[in-house]
């Protein structure tokens, strides 16, 4: 049997450490701790490279009306600008008093000019000449066989209206024809193809297609015309101002002995187109036809001058183009530029 539980001992001495155990799970995180203070200011670093243009800013207001620049330095002179184009026509002053003294002179004289467009259109007055009349541009009648030339620079060129024939054959009996078969009128053509192999033309609309137009005008400048016997147009002489040029016509011919001229003097006998045939004609019986019989003649050239007449006698121009270079002479139609005076060269 087991006797009683004696009294507890005295403690022993410490055992030894025994063998460090297994690491124990993680904590759980800790609360964040305070902020800790400012650090020291680093060293300055390196400069960045240059940053991609930013976008356009608004724009901003006006400004201010500056103050006044200096005054710049002269620039350079410009080339002198191409010539403008013509005015438009003024409107006509009022009538003028011509009272002449010896200080100031003036001419009271009006001269006519007639130009003749050479087309169906009406033509323009020269500058400075004022429009009387447009009409149709008359070269010559022929009645009975006799012809009357009407000069292309005087008025009676240009007749208002147009008829085929535009006069009739009166005798001593009292007794008066209008379109006489044998009766003929003559016409400034147009430069129209003329096919002389064709009927003629009966129509009144399509005879007056044939039919140049022509304008009379009236000025203060005196007219005269030049012709150079060569393939250019002359100079005007000296205070004289050219107001067209063109080619030198002569006279026309038709059957029989019928024909008239011009005179070399007036605008005339200087024909701004030249087309062959020049004229038209128109017979007593209702019809105008171009005819092979109806001749042309113009001044021709001469530009040798060390054989004076000989040049050219006996040559052929065949075609336009010849003709123009080498056969037709050019001529000037010139205008004074001054009003001219008239001097009494035997006054005492």
């Amino acid at each position: 049997p087991h006797g009683q539980k004696g009294e507890r001992g005295i403690p022993g001495t410490d055992g030894a450490n025994g063998a460090d155990g297994a690491d124990g799970a993680n904590g759980e995180d800790g609360n964040d701790g305070l902020p800790g203070q400012d650090g020291a200011p680093g060293a300055e670093g390196a400069k960045g490279e240059t940053g991609a243009p930013g976008n356009d800013g608004a724009k901003g207001p006006k400004g201010e009306r500056g103050e006044p620049g200096q005054k710049g330095l002269a620039g350079i002179k410009g080339q002198k600008g191409q010539q403008g184009d013509d005015g438009a026509q003024g409107e006509r002053g009022p009538e003028g008093v011509c009272e002449p003294d010896d200080y100031h002179p003036c001419n009271c004289d009006t001269h006519t000019v007639v130009r003749h467009s050479q087309s169906t259109e009406s033509p323009e007055c020269p500058t400075d000449y004022e429009s009387l009349w447009s009409g149709y541009s008359l070269v010559f009648f022929e009645g009975n066989g006799y012809g009357l030339s009407q000069d292309l620079g005087s008025a009676g060129s240009c007749l208002e209206e147009f008829q085929l024939v535009p006069f009739m054959q009166c005798s001593s009996s009292d007794v008066c024809r209008h379109g006489v078969r044998t009766d003929k009128s003559f016409w400034l053509a147009v430069g129209a193809e003329a096919d002389f192999t064709v009927k003629p033309m009966t129509s009144i609309d399509e005879i007056q297609n044939h039919i140049s137009r022509c304008r009379v005008c009236v000025g203060t400048k005196y007219i005269l015309t030049r012709h150079s016997f060569t393939d250019s147009a002359p100079d005007c002489p000296n205070n004289f101002h050219p107001l067209w040029t063109g080619y030198s016509y002569l006279m026309v011919t038709s059957s029989g002995t019928s024909g008239g001229g011009q005179d070399l003097a007036s605008s005339g006998s200087c024909l701004e187109k030249f087309y062959l045939p020049t004229f038209i004609e128109c017979l007593g019986r209702g019809t105008c036809a171009y005819y092979i019989n109806n001749l042309d003649y113009w001044l021709a050239q001469n530009p040798d001058i060390t054989q004076p007449g000989m040049w050219g006698m006996g040559n052929v121009y065949s075609g336009i183009n010849d003709i123009l270079d080498m056969g037709v002479a050019r001529c000037a139609v010139c205008a004074a530029k001054v009003q001219m005076r008239h001097i009494n060269y035997f006054q005492d």
